[in-house]
């Protein structure tokens, strides 16, 4: 029982954390686009996986929320990726001397706390927290 429990949290964190570069690749591919780069570049980071793939130890964060409506379940979202990406940020600081993302010294962000996090990602992580609980209802099925 342990082992299938232990194999189907693996799958998750595998999951999660392939559609996280994944979302991140298009993500920086299409600001590319944007900037006119015709080759589309796109970078993620492979710190990136790890960090993606704990998205399986969000999913009973998920299942309390189900009865939420979705603005709020979205802004508690936002929330608890803001908290993970500024923790994860500090902890990446920490350990390799700076944060593979930085968000300092960048003409074109408005608002960072640190480096670490940008406030107006907002709306990008409501929808990407909306998102998640559409792939955890999926991959719930599928696994």
């Amino acid at each position: 029982m342990y082992q299938n429990n232990f194999m189907n949290i693996l799958k998750h964190f595998i999951i999660y954390g392939c559609a996280g570069l994944f979302i991140e690749t298009l993500w920086t591919g299409i600001g590319s686009a944007l900037k006119g780069d015709k080759n589309l570049r796109c970078n993620t980071y492979l710190w990136m996986f790890p960090i993606y793939g704990m998205g399986v130890f969000l999913e009973p964060v998920h299942e309390i929320m189900r009865g939420l409506l979705w603005i709020y379940r979205g802004i508690i979202w936002a929330a608890i990726i803001f908290l993970i990406e500024y923790i994860t940020g500090y902890i990446l600081k920490l350990t390799l001397g700076k944060c593979p993302w930085d968000y300092n010294g960048n003409g074109e962000i408005l608002v960072s706390v640190n480096g670490l996090i940008r406030l107006d990602f907002l709306p990008v992580w409501f929808c990407v927290g909306l998102l998640f609980e559409r792939l955890h209802d999926f991959v719930k099925i599928v696994i």
